[in-house]
């Protein structure tokens, strides 16, 4: 079974390399509208895939780093990366291309890399990431699938090249987050008291 959450950010990019001239050459910004997918083969005592409400903390918190900040490849103009760093309070260094496509990506791996440090409480089975789509548009958007994150012609993703301005970290519940997810320390949801056995 698959259960979908619907997640929004405001994001600034240029997408080097591009075949537009404008999306290249000029920063730009979209409303993006995120659909994470989940998936389990059983559900939880609630008789859920995944409790919505979980969703609400480092995940969303991962993904609302996006908003109204920044992005830009680690491996763009240092003039460029300098200047991105000095006059945005909120920006996000990516190993990858600030496209739809890799946006789509990079919040698979977050999402999966937290769910499997993650330890549950109430029955959940093998809550997984069936897909991520990033709606950069009213009329595009990008799909990632697992086969997507591994895949080197994409672009390698690893947790350590990641970078985040202070003031996207200070902005998260826990402002160490990023810190325990890269030492691999386990995230802990809450104790359920189950009321109907």
């Amino acid at each position: 079974m698959r259960i979908r959450k619907l997640f929004k950010f405001e994001n600034a990019h240029i997408v080097r390399n591009c075949s537009s001239d404008r999306c290249k050459r000029s920063i730009h910004g979209h409303s993006y509208q995120i659909e994470l997918i989940l998936q389990a083969d059983r559900l939880d005592n609630g008789q859920m895939v995944y409790d919505f409400g979980l969703l609400k903390s480092t995940i969303k918190d991962m993904i609302d780093s996006f908003d109204h900040a920044i992005c830009f490849w680690n491996k763009d103009d240092p003039e460029y990366i300098a200047m991105c760093k000095q006059f945005s309070a909120r920006w996000i260094s990516l190993p990858v291309s600030p496209s739809a496509e890799q946006f789509s990506r990079v919040i698979f791996f977050w999402a999966q890399s937290i769910l499997n440090q993650t330890k549950t409480m109430n029955g959940e089975a093998d809550v997984r990431v069936y897909s991520v789509i990033a709606h950069e548009t009213a009329t595009g958007y990008a799909q990632c699938f697992a086969e997507d994150i591994d895949n080197e012609h994409m672009g390698v993703l690893t947790l350590s090249d990641f970078e985040f301005s202070v003031q996207v970290k200070s902005e998260w519940g826990d402002p160490t987050m990023y810190d325990k997810l890269l030492a691999g320390e386990t995230f802990v949801n809450p104790v359920v008291k189950l009321q109907v056995k």
